[in-house]
């Protein structure tokens, strides 16, 4: 019995006086009056406590605001996209609603159903991350395992850069072998420039340092001189950026009818690449994830004591038996000597406007010029000192 319903029982009931009553409860006699006025009114019911403060609080969110919360999480959703609060809260801003606070999001989602608490999970603060301070500092490479209408599996190979999260390249082959790793390697860096280093795990496309020998990847990446990094065996998590992009890549494909040619899967994921680096924002960085590649200088290496400019393109050629080998620059083709001592060799040409870089499979460089527009021949005259 609480001590309003002691006090009406003892005044009505055990007919004591109000002053007596109160005198023993530690209340006033006005307050044992009041209640038992409430009760002579309406009996029990009349003694529970009222609540107090306004009928609908001046917060809550309003049903119009809700419903574009969650019409977005059942757009994201069945789109196979991220549907977080924060990518809402990107969308809402996108489309000019005032964006409330990320709590109130998740609170609105967990009303809802769409979210379960899960209090065994880490907290956000516990995360020690790692990522590069500047785009093309490192691009995190690794495959994945898809499957054909017909059951047929194919894999593709993904390139992201680790500080924007962006994804510079997403390419399905039939089996992603070593020499495909490096053809996707070179049209990415024609895009997008070279990467200071690159991570990967330890494949055997990318590497092969455990059986004593050096993969493709590697030989090419230590000839631009490029850091080339391996996480540990079995531990993904060091790879974890191009990890967590096969996971939102397989979660879009998932939704969308199953390819059933290559050219077909790929047409696929191409339009994925362009949602996931330009129409949504990345929850690491804020923004859409090209939109933070774009934002700062790009990371480079030196090659012979000088920076290689992020715009350079770089193509593999073979020296003829004259020393020399063609170059293409506006529609017009250049004979660029590199020495008849050269003749056969295979070597990497960089080319920045003007600026032309000759490097032998070694590493060593045979030459450096700058390009002379007017002229075929490029002789051995032209070399930049």
């Amino acid at each position: 019995m609480d001590l309003a319903k002691y006090c009406v029982n003892a005044v009505l009931v055990e007919r004591r006086s109000m002053r007596e009553v109160a005198s023993a409860t530690g209340r006033s006699k006005s307050w044992v009056h009041r209640h038992v006025a409430l009760y002579r009114a309406g009996g029990e019911e009349a003694l529970a406590p009222l609540k107090r403060g306004p009928k609908v609080p001046a917060n809550l969110t309003s049903a119009t605001l809700e419903g574009e919360i969650v019409a977005w999480r059942k757009r994201l959703a069945e789109d196979g996209l991220d549907a977080g609060a924060r990518t809402i809260a990107w969308h809402l801003n996108q489309s000019g609603v005032e964006v409330p606070a990320l709590s109130t999001i998740h609170r609105v989602l967990r009303r809802r159903g769409f979210v379960t608490p899960q209090p065994q999970k880490r907290p956000r603060s516990s995360w020690i991350r790692f990522e590069s301070d500047l785009p093309n500092e490192t691009w995190q490479s690794d495959m994945t395992h898809w499957h054909l209408k017909d059951d047929q599996p194919v894999e593709i190979i993904n390139f992201v850069d680790d500080y924007s999260r962006a994804a510079l390249s997403s390419e399905a082959v039939p089996v992603a072998t070593a020499p495909e790793v490096v053809r996707v390697f070179y049209e990415t860096a024609a895009l997008y420039g070279l990467p200071a280093s690159v991570l990967s795990d330890n494949g055997a496309i990318y590497t092969t340092a455990y059986r004593g020998s050096h993969s493709g990847m590697e030989v090419e990446l230590a000839t631009l001189g490029i850091a080339f990094k391996h996480g540990k065996p079995y531990h993904p998590q060091t790879q974890g950026k191009v990890e967590r992009f096969h996971l939102t890549l397989k979660k879009w494909l998932a939704k969308k009818p199953a390819a059933a040619t290559l050219a077909e899967l790929q047409a696929q994921i191409d339009r994925f690449v362009h949602i996931y680096n330009e129409e949504r924002p990345h929850t690491a960085r804020g923004c859409p994830p090209m939109q933070a590649w774009r934002a700062l200088d790009k990371a480079t290496i030196e090659i012979d004591g000088q920076p290689l400019l992020a715009h350079t393109r770089v193509r593999r050629d073979r020296v003829d038996k004259t020393g020399c080998f063609t170059l293409r620059h506006r529609s017009k083709l250049h004979h660029v000597a590199v020495g008849r001592a050269h003749k056969g060799k295979r070597v990497l040409v960089l080319v920045a406007d003007l600026d032309i870089r000759v490097i032998a499979e070694d590493g060593v460089m045979l030459r450096h010029l700058e390009l002379d527009p007017s002229v075929d021949y490029q002789g051995r005259a032209r070399a930049i000192v």
